[in-house]
């Protein structure tokens, strides 16, 4: 991955063989782009967390809201998703942050 836009564009390899180029790398469940924009891990944690909230909506037959506030708290908003490692890729778009708060909505 190529990190800036002044940035050589040398082809690099290891072992005779080259290395692949890529625009965005997950490390650590983080997408790192090579522009250094968190809109994709935003789109991630934001698809990860609906994906999560469909799995309770099908499973959970006893929907009363304390439990279903308990679940979602758990499982989605606390850390595993939308808050993991947020200090690292901190939205600073608005459409960034407006997807992340549909979630908590």
């Amino acid at each position: 991955m190529y990190v800036g836009q002044k940035n050589p564009r040398f082809s690099y390899s290891m072992s005779n063989n080259g290395l692949q180029v890529v625009e965005t790398e997950k490390d650590l469940g983080i997408m790192i782009s090579s522009d250094l924009k968190c809109s994709q891990q935003c789109n991630y944690a934001y698809k990860k967390a609906i994906r999560v909230m469909d799995m309770i909506r099908r499973t959970i037959s006893y929907k009363e809201p304390k439990v279903m506030l308990s679940l979602y708290k758990t499982l989605v908003r606390v850390r595993p998703h939308v808050e993991y490692c947020s200090c690292a890729w901190n939205p600073h778009y608005r459409k960034d942050k407006e997807l992340l708060e549909k979630i908590q909505r």
